[in-house]
């Protein structure tokens, strides 16, 4: 018996038995195409050698772990191109699983946990992706200019210990795949996530009012420390989906799932509710609430204590009345404010915010004390400034103080008003200290919500604590695992590795922030500096490149007024000197 240290590669086609049953002549046809043209010779470019084929799956073996993963991402970069123009059910495409292990030799044939830990870490790639273990990834991620999504601990079939697996980030090579979401454990108090209602109006204009109803209850959950609510913005993934419950509880990470719909007829709301307990998939309860239009707060306060009646006997009543809040009596103003939601999750489209904030000044005008308005109405001017639309004037920041002022005044422990208030003076008028003690009283009274954590993370990056911040990112994603507006968080974990001097951590999580908009800026900016500052000048200079096309006016110089209120001025000359190395001019 012959042992030996080896990089192996598991790779199989997605998909090869619904392939070979819609058109076996042309998929066999273009398998083998792939593998003469593409597949072997890479292979044998990077010293690899292949053990065995088993139809549609290839294992190979590799004396170098660099020289594997370049074959791997090499492949998978160039079958993007081959299926560019190729129909969807038609298209060969790869998943690999790369392990670093040792191997038993049997004349051509190699086996051993090696080899099995492959295999099981190719299942888990999904199209176009590759997944690799810890050791891989811990050989490769100093080599390569490569960024890591790390996926925790995975439990693979046959495999007697947990194995940590890194999926190579897909902006780093240019692949597209789907996300493989790991499974999160419990916290340790009662957990719901409240995913969208059903819109039973018969009129899809109708959305905005279900989607607000939902948002509402997300709200009054979250308020309750008893509980952990996940976030809006995750919840809202499942939209339009048939769902299982006991899924969504594992990428979700919580123990109940509410489910429900919307009717809205006239002057009339049904709203109809089912609570299940995603270990088991047993309903805890359904219920139906009938009211008049005017007694929708009503009807959702009836809907929030039935969740916190079967899940969290414990919470007291004291507890569910203060959580109770009517933001207005105008239920024409309420319309226009869930009108305003709709557009202000559309972060990144410049006429969906000023519409956003249009919607939330009418709002204001109809009911002039509706605090969470005046918040979300900062908060456009916040986004503005993050996506570079506006250039603040001394009116205009004065504009923004006022409605922070006013949000802050009417919003005592509303967690919307006070932390997007703080958010936003710290970031657009650069009241550093009065922005962050406004976050943290945020936080006191609600600890569930995510953006305040979020906005929160980045207020201590200005302040030069990387530390707290990270711990706040880390409790934003938590609470809001798969908010498809992630990019701002990884972005912030980018900044706050980069100033503690982690500059290939930084480079990695600024790739990810770049998966889903390549065009963000603060993760551009953060990809350039830290890459530069690691060394990886290419991939600086590549990101510099795509920084300046977006805005030709960047320069050192004015690089301060695209910034959040640093106060240290070390971390402005980390910053700056990044840049520099990566190209940008004085």
């Amino acid at each position: 018996m012959t042992r030996k240290l080896a990089a192996i590669i598991a790779a199989d086609v997605v998909g090869y038995s619904r392939l070979m049953g819609s058109d076996e002549a042309g998929t066999l046809a273009a398998l083998k195409t792939h593998r003469r043209e593409l597949i072997d010779p890479k292979i044998t470019e990077r010293q690899g050698r292949i053990v065995k084929t088993t139809g549609d799956g290839l294992l190979i073996e590799f004396p170098s772990v660099v020289e594997a993963v370049q074959c791997a991402v090499e492949v998978q970069r160039a079958m993007q191109d081959r299926n560019r123009n190729v129909p969807d059910d038609h298209r060969v495409e790869f998943r690999i699983g790369i392990n670093l292990g040792d191997i038993i030799i049997d004349g051509d044939d190699i086996y051993g946990d090696g080899v099995n830990v492959a295999a099981r870490l190719e299942t888990l790639a999904g199209a176009n992706g590759i997944c690799v273990s810890r050791v891989v990834h811990d050989q490769v991620r100093d080599r390569l200019d490569l960024a890591f999504e790390d996926l925790g601990e995975r439990q693979l079939k046959n495999i007697a210990r947990p194995v940590r697996v890194f999926r190579i980030a897909v902006s780093a090579v240019g692949l597209r795949t789907p996300s493989v979401r790991p499974t999160l454990s419990l916290p340790d108090k009662p957990s719901v996530a409240v995913l969208p209602f059903t819109n039973m109006s018969g009129d899809p204009e109708q959305d905005y009012f279900a989607d607000g109803m939902v948002e509402d209850i997300i709200t009054a959950l979250s308020r309750f420390k008893a509980l952990f609510v996940i976030a809006r913005n995750s919840s809202f993934t499942y939209k339009g989906r048939a769902v299982d419950v006991k899924q969504v509880g594992r990428e979700l990470g919580v123990r109940y799932v509410l489910e429900g719909s919307v009717r809205k007829a006239a002057n009339r709301v049904r709203i109809t509710g089912q609570l299940v307990d995603t270990a088991n998939g047993a309903h805890l309860w359904a219920n139906r609430f009938d009211g008049g239009l005017g007694d929708i707060f009503d009807l959702q306060d009836q809907v929030t204590e039935s969740i916190v009646g079967a899940i969290a006997p414990a919470v007291e009543k004291a507890e569910i009345e203060r959580a109770k809040r009517n933001p207005t009596e105008s239920l024409d103003a309420y319309d226009h404010y869930l009108r305003g939601l709709a557009s202000s999750y559309r972060i990144t489209n410049r006429q969906a915010n000023e519409e956003a904030l249009r919607l939330f000044n009418k709002v204001i005008k109809l009911d002039p004390g509706f605090a969470s308005a005046y918040g979300r109405a900062a908060l456009c001017y916040a986004w503005a400034k993050t996506n570079g639309w506006i250039s603040f004037t001394a009116s205009e920041i004065t504009k923004v103080k006022k409605l922070t002022q006013r949000a802050v005044e009417l919003g005592k422990d509303d967690v919307i008003a006070v932390a997007a208030s703080g958010y936003t003076l710290a970031f657009v008028a650069r009241d550093l200290e009065e922005g962050a003690a406004l976050i943290d009283r945020a936080l006191a009274f609600n600890s569930n919500w995510a953006e305040a954590w979020f906005w929160g993370g980045w207020v201590k990056n200005w302040l030069g604590e990387p530390e707290v911040a990270i711990e706040r990112f880390a409790r934003a994603i938590r609470l809001n695992p798969l908010d498809p507006s992630i990019s701002g968080v990884r972005a912030g974990l980018s900044h706050a590795h980069f100033f503690l001097g982690h500059y290939d951590e930084a480079a990695s999580w600024a790739a990810m922030a770049l998966q889903d908009n390549q065009d963000f800026q603060p993760a551009l900016r953060a990809a350039a500096a830290s890459s530069a500052m690691a060394g990886r000048l290419e991939r600086a200079h590549q990101c510099l490149l795509r920084l300046r096309q977006l805005n030709p006016a960047l320069r050192l110089s004015n690089l301060k007024d695209l910034l959040g209120p640093y106060r240290r001025a070390e971390d402005i000359s980390r910053y700056q000197e990044g840049l520099r190395r990566a190209g940008l001019p004085e």
